[in-house]
């Protein structure tokens, strides 16, 4: 079962977890096909509505509206403005700017949980895999 009793996550934050990751599946299908402004578009408003849903209203526009997370605000939005206005390709760069500043501080965490994962478990621990996904999210470096 994917979603166990046990687990700590209210309905909400489930709800939010799903429509995160069908945003990130359409947002991986636009670029499969092409820089699709449609799926592009469908993925980044699933994406931006799951993330609302899993931390809720609030925390969401305090963590957007941070003064160190202006610029990358703008340029998170702007793209995904660029791609409802039906330019893909320099919307996805935009938008790619913006979501490595803002997001890129998770990439380990998303790792670490990714880790977990029967199949993408496997492949991220591989040796020839690992050193270059440690690298990616900044797990290499030590803290001294």
């Amino acid at each position: 079962m994917l979603f166990d009793s046990t687990m700590w996550l209210t309905e909400r934050q489930k709800y939010g977890v799903v429509l995160t990751a069908a945003g990130v599946v359409f947002f991986i299908l636009g670029i499969l096909t092409f820089f699709d402004s449609s799926l592009l578009a469908i993925g980044n408003l699933l994406f931006v509505i799951g993330v609302i849903l899993i931390i809720g209203p609030t925390r969401t526009i305090y963590f957007f509206a941070r003064p160190t997370k202006i610029r990358p605000t703008i340029f998170f939005f702007g793209g995904i403005t660029l791609i409802l206005f039906k330019h893909s390709f320099i919307g996805f760069i935009v938008e790619g700017v913006g979501i490595l500043s803002l997001f890129g501080d998770f990439l380990g965490t998303i790792v670490q949980f990714l880790r977990n994962v029967p199949v993408l478990g496997g492949i991220l621990r591989h040796p020839a895999v690992e050193p270059y996904v440690n690298r990616f999210a900044g797990l290499d470096t030590l803290p001294v």
